[in-house]
């Protein structure tokens, strides 16, 4: 792409909800897929002390799990079966669908960008960073 040309993304916050039916939720990554850029990507930071004064009850390991999983898709990587198999623009939908488990994406959004990798990390910095807290 030339210098200079910004084109649309579509992200979603990666959350923990450890009591679904409470809809408290903490916020541990976020999604960016810029289809014109080829680019899907996840940046996810999990803090465990945060997560065990929110919710001592949780099982960290399991969430640990599925986070790693969300990577895993979003990476295409063969250890996450058929759905890494997917394209870019299937993984992203398939990655956000809503869903009642303990970690959960928020509603998409959009903007614009004319560096996809530029725009997750200060996504990231401002709804799960240090920052955001």
């Amino acid at each position: 792409m030339p210098a200079g040309t910004s084109d649309w993304y579509s992200y979603a916050i990666v959350r923990v909800v450890p009591r679904v039916e409470r809809e408290e939720f903490l916020n541990v990554g976020v999604i960016l897929f810029a289809r014109a850029r080829r680019f899907l990507d996840v940046r996810i930071e999990l803090d465990e002390d945060r997560l065990k004064a929110f919710a001592p009850e949780v099982d960290q390991a399991a969430i640990e799990r599925h986070l790693e999983a969300f990577r895993a898709v979003c990476a295409g990587s063969a250890a996450a079966g058929p759905i890494a198999a997917l394209s870019l623009s299937d993984r992203f939908h398939w990655l956000t669908a809503p869903r009642s488990t303990v970690v959960q994406p928020s509603a998409a959004h959009a903007g614009l960008c004319e560096d996809p990798a530029a725009a997750l990390e200060r996504l990231f910095a401002s709804a799960v960073g240090p920052d955001a807290r």
